[in-house]
């Protein structure tokens, strides 16, 4: 347990805390007696990279397995993934360049001792993909080939089809899963709630298939794999299944999470009237790519030593900024330069952009910034527990320690695989040791609301709330702006309370309001500028705020009753355990 002082030190006056920050502890009411529960040792929301490794491990120590897919088991964040996971494999790189690199990144909130734990089993991770079947490029020597990014010193980035690595683990990992006798798979499922005893302890998750019939996957082990936020934002990366579903849900059933005010935003992300926000990977920057604005002018070279290389939220308001400079909707990323053929570099992005006219060789290509990854999440130890007991969280659901306040790129496949094995294993030891296997109780809710008198139109809310959430808490953002957006979000909150929620749309807009509303409270909290964070009234990193923000909800209607911080000075995180 690392030392801390009091809990909630810098307090906002200004905000009504009491106030619920959503529906009450479960979405829907519910009749447990009219509803089929099918019992497992351990469930794993979510088929990412996190989640599918945590069930091969939990499977592997002898647990029974559940794996629940919101969508196809192949579709999650992982699937979309382009740079690559980073492992020190080359000559010339080290263990300690790359730890450095991470808390540099970082901006000093990251944990040593876990950055260190993961970045060492990166080589194995490698491994582990290479014996599942993931075929890496390598290059003439038939070496893995090793790509540099944003942030890192060293070439270490592994990739598949240059771009297109996400595809190659997440096809890896599902055909090991598929393989796996232990493991039963439920694609189309939506996880609706936790479900709780009477004791807090959580030990089921209610679920709509896909015929919308309500059914119960019960254990005494439950894993939270959900991935992120990024449909919150109006201009995001993130597939249309990312809806903030897995904090939510816990957040109702009392967990704690902490840094929700880092949203990482990655700068390039094609940006055509008519085209989803493709994301354009670092590796074309790396490979020569530059950034610059409608006239023709490079702006990176004065904004970082690094140039198109620099961290992500370096680059991401650098274009923002060009944007604003100029009058104009996107910056131009230009491959004119590069010393290979950029169409058989990069033939994705080649065969998108020649739909539109756009020949990447020849032409700017228009980029802007987009919600990427959401760095914060449910807080977690080295193996995966939340703060709720029989409850587990891995991947970009969970605040691990490893990010600090900016994720460096490619480390949250290398974090999926590296922790999803940690806390599958864990879990299994768990399960194991377990020996009782008595059936539990729920606490649930009997009713709900009644229809209300007018038409409630979700669809729009949803574009209400992301057009919100890209101007008040994008890339650059100010008290006023998201004390404004808090007050909106808190009037649509009544209104979602007092509707019944019918179908997966309302359920997805109740947990993006309310993770919209943790994001705004914890950045409202954070009083300067640090990582992927930045005000605009509070330029620059303050010694007195190297701290983590945490909230944790109170009471059995799951309300936020106050914001703090927790202060932490760096010796006394270094010198505990």
């Amino acid at each position: 347990m690392l030392e801390s002082g009091p809990s909630f030190l810098n307090r906002i006056d200004s905000l009504d805390s009491s106030a619920p920050l959503h529906s009450p502890r479960y979405l829907i009411p519910l009749d447990l007696r009219n509803v089929p529960q099918y019992r497992f040792d351990a469930v794993v929301v979510g088929s990412g990279a996190g989640g599918s490794t945590a069930a091969l491990e939990a499977a592997r120590a002898g647990s029974s397995v559940a794996l629940l897919s919101k969508a196809a088991l192949e579709s999650s964040n992982t699937l979309l993934a382009k740079g690559g996971m980073a492992a020190v494999l080359g000559e010339g790189d080290s263990i300690a360049a790359h730890v450095q690199d991470t808390l540099r990144v970082g901006c000093d909130l990251a944990d040593p001792k876990v950055v260190e734990d993961v970045v060492s089993c990166g080589p194995a991770a490698v491994q582990a993909l290479l014996s599942m079947g993931a075929e890496l490029d390598r290059d003439e020597s038939g070496a893995l080939e090793l790509s540099k990014e944003g942030g890192h010193s060293q070439p270490r980035i592994v990739h598949a089809g240059v771009d297109a690595t996400g595809k190659a683990i997440q096809s890896s990992l599902v055909r090991s899963v598929r393989a796996t006798e232990r493991i039963s798979s439920f694609e189309h499922v939506f996880a609706i709630d936790l479900l709780s005893t009477p004791e807090g302890r959580v030990a089921g998750v209610l679920c709509s298939t896909e015929r919308r019939e309500l059914v119960v996957f019960q254990a005494p082990q439950i894993i939270l794999a959900t991935g992120g936020a990024g449909q919150i934002y109006r201009e995001t990366t993130n597939p249309v299944i990312a809806t903030a579903d897995g904090v939510a849900m816990a957040v109702r059933a009392g967990a704690v999470v902490r840094d929700m005010e880092f949203i990482q935003f990655h700068p390039t992300c094609l940006y055509i009237a008519g085209a989803a926000r493709v994301l354009i990977s670092e590796v074309v920057r790396g490979a020569g790519g530059v950034l610059r604005d409608r006239n023709g002018l490079r702006f990176m070279p004065e904004s970082h030593p690094a140039a198109e290389l620099a961290p992500r939220d370096v680059v991401s308001r650098a274009v923002f900024d060009s944007m604003l400079a100029t009058d104009d909707t996107s910056a131009y990323l230009d491959l004119s330069g590069l010393d290979r053929d950029p169409h058989q570099a990069f033939s994705g992005l080649s065969s998108i952009c020649e739909f539109f006219g756009i020949d990447i060789a020849t032409d700017p290509i228009p980029v802007r910034p987009g919600c990427h990854y959401q760095v914060g999440g449910l807080k977690v130890d080295r193996e995966g527990h939340t703060s709720v007991p029989g409850l587990w969280a891995v991947g970009e659901v969970a605040s691990s320690g490893l990010h600090g306040a900016n994720r460096m790129g490619s480390n949250s496949l290398l974090e999926a695989l590296v922790l999803g094995a940690a806390t599958g294993a864990a879990v299994g030891q768990t399960v194991q040791a377990d020996v009782s296997r008595s059936l539990p109780s729920f606490t649930v809710r009997e009713q709900g609301p009644k229809t209300p008198p007018v038409r409630v139109n979700v669809d729009d809310l949803v574009y209400s709330l992301k057009s919100l959430m890209w101007r008040e808490l994008g890339v650059r953002r100010t008290g006023t702006g998201m004390n404004e957006a808090l007050d909106k979000m808190r009037f649509w909150s009544r209104a979602v309370r007092a509707m019944p929620l019918e179908d997966p749309r309302a359920w997805e807009f109740s947990n993006m309001l309310e993770v919209a509303q943790l994001i705004t409270l914890s950045a409202l909290a954070r009083e300067e500028s640090r990582g992927v964070h930045h005000r605009s009234d509070f330029e620059g990193a303050r010694p007195e705020w190297l701290a983590h923000t945490e909230l944790t909800p109170q009471g059995n209607e799951a309300m936020i009753e106050s914001v703090g911080i927790e202060r932490r000075s760096l010796a006394s995180a270094l010198s505990s355990s």
